[in-house]
């Protein structure tokens, strides 16, 4: 397969760096270095190859990461994925450079303003929708603590695939139900339905008061990425999301 390759004002450009005039600025005065040497020209044009991150340096500084970043956020409360609303949002927590770039940073579906932990984002469409179609059958995991103790008839509902919630007209995926303790439960999801962890336990006469999101797919929230923190996943992380789904894509 042919390498692409890319003018150097356009990639920088589209990385959020600065204006393609002032690329060719930086340029000039030589703050923009190749393999250690200085780019002559603006429109010079470089092989996308993963190592370009390490060989090209601009203002003193590595080449930030190139399109097809994949991201893991450990969301915390009260901030909200979404460009539109008012208070802190997700996209805040980038560094401000790469809230300029084109393709642009966007979340792998949603958690809501009172739900923490793993928020997947990304700049690759394909990616992005690789994980959210319903082909897929991804799932996601939740840790849920609720307002009143748990029945002991829960988990048979949720894997029943009889589960219908209010306002809607087809029944839920069959969902798996852990127990944890009277008021504390894990939930396996594999759809991705508006407030949908909310609206299961509420069909089942329940209130979830705390909700944190554990994983997505095979892929695990690590302990030691505090609330805020985002961490730039491999190619090996992004196999894991789809780990345990191979059977199932069909």
């Amino acid at each position: 397969m042919k390498t692409p390759t890319s003018r150097i004002d356009k990639l920088l450009a589209n990385l959020g760096y600065a204006s393609r005039r002032e690329i060719q600025i930086l340029c000039k005065n030589e703050h923009i270095l190749l393999d250690g040497a200085p780019i002559p020209r603006a429109d010079m044009r470089v092989p996308l190859t993963p190592d370009l991150e390490f060989r090209l340096v601009v203002d003193g500084e590595a080449l930030d990461p190139l399109p097809g970043l994949a991201l893991m956020v450990n969301k915390p409360l009260g901030v909200t994925c979404s460009h539109k609303e008012a208070g802190p949002l997700v996209y805040d927590l980038l560094p401000t450079r790469w809230r300029r770039r084109d393709p642009a940073i966007s979340t792998v579906g949603r958690l809501d303003k009172d739900t923490s932990g793993l928020l997947l984002m990304t700049d690759d469409g394909a990616l992005l929708h690789r994980i959210i179609s319903p082909k897929r059958h991804v799932a996601k995991r939740y840790r849920a603590g609720l307002a009143r103790p748990l029945t002991g008839g829960e988990a048979e509902l949720f894997a029943s695939g009889t589960l219908m919630l209010e306002g809607e007209d087809k029944p839920l995926a069959p969902a798996k139900l852990e127990i944890l303790g009277p008021q504390e439960a894990i939930l396996q999801v594999h759809e991705g339905r508006y407030h949908q962890v909310r609206r299961m336990f509420a069909a089942a006469g329940n209130h979830v008061e705390t909700l944190h999101r554990e994983a997505v797919g095979g892929l695990t929230l690590p302990n030691d990425l505090e609330p805020g923190a985002i961490r730039r996943l491999t190619d090996a992380d992004v196999a894991t999301i789809f780990a345990d789904t191979v059977a199932s894509a069909g």
